[in-house]
């Protein structure tokens, strides 16, 4: 039988966490609510919510005095914000404690005269969140999601602050902030990507090399998630990105002897042991 090792840190991280609770509980005590987007970037848990009648907004939906609308853990722009405040509608805010924490240093960094670079994924929610609370403290900024972003998009200025989406790659983070010291005459980094993204990503680096199979369970759409399956990629080709059990492929354990596995914070320990399993299953045949 195979060897299964396991990622300490594999599954929901804390921010997730809060969110679907609070999600759940919505559900259960109010009997439904709204979320402004997919509550976290994992279909399961998102069909599971609508079990529950926590379903999101469609574009252009009203708001009936009195409805419930969550704020997913990716957090929203101000303005968005205050839309919903004036729609009378009761919120609930699950935005991550890291995504504030974001939120908080854009604020400084435009207040001590700061132009902003935010290391991320542009078009991305919390993202969106980010260059909402940007604009709203006034300031000015872009987005870049790689080196040859930042080359061709490096502004000149004297001054630039740096923050990171929390779920960015920390080797991606370094690099950037590497380059834009050695071009523009002062800068204020903050590094605001969150523990639990570093440990995951740290863990697969470690993990990845000593396994003859590496498997990374989690959205398709889930950036914290696509990034360890690069990072595992990258040290083991071996590598292979699901979103649940029934996509393990049986000749991808042939004379495995070894095999990893974790999963981006979107993922439910549910999914975790049902992937488990199944290889337990596939590797006894």
């Amino acid at each position: 039988m195979a060897n299964i090792k396991v990622a300490e840190s594999a599954g929901f991280c804390f921010g997730v966490k809060i969110a679907v609770d609070a999600a759940v509980e919505a559900g259960e005590k109010l009997g439904g609510a709204y979320t402004d987007g997919p509550i976290i970037h994992n279909k399961q848990v998102v069909q599971f919510l609508e079990s529950l009648n926590v379903k999101q907004l469609q574009p252009n939906q009203e708001l009936k005095e009195g409805d419930t609308v969550l704020i997913r853990s990716h957090g929203v722009p101000p303005k968005e914000e205050r839309r919903l405040q004036e729609a009378g509608v009761k919120i609930i805010d699950a935005t991550c404690p890291f995504v504030k924490k974001v939120h908080e240093k854009v604020r400084q960094l435009v207040e001590e005269g700061y132009y902003v670079i935010i290391i991320g994924e542009e078009g991305h929610p919390e993202v969106i969140g980010i260059l909402g609370h940007l604009e709203e403290a006034g300031g000015k900024g872009i987005v870049v999601s790689n080196m040859e972003e930042l080359i061709k998009k490096m502004p000149k200025r004297n001054k630039i602050g740096v923050v990171a989406q929390t779920t960015q790659s920390e080797d991606f983070f370094r690099e950037a902030v590497g380059y834009i010291a050695e071009n523009t005459e002062e800068v204020k980094i903050f590094n605001t990507i969150c523990d639990a993204t570093s440990l995951r990503q740290e863990e697969v680096k470690k993990l990845a090399p000593s396994v003859d199979v590496m498997i990374i369970i989690g959205g398709k759409h889930s950036g914290n998630t696509k990034r360890l399956a690069q990072i595992s990629k990258a040290l083991n080709p071996n590598t292979y990105h699901i979103e649940k059990a029934d996509e393990l492929n049986p000749d991808w354990f042939k004379n495995a002897e070894n095999i990893g596995v974790s999963a981006g914070a979107s993922t439910p320990d549910w999914i975790i042991k049902e992937v488990v399993e199944k290889i337990k299953e596939l590797t006894n045949s």
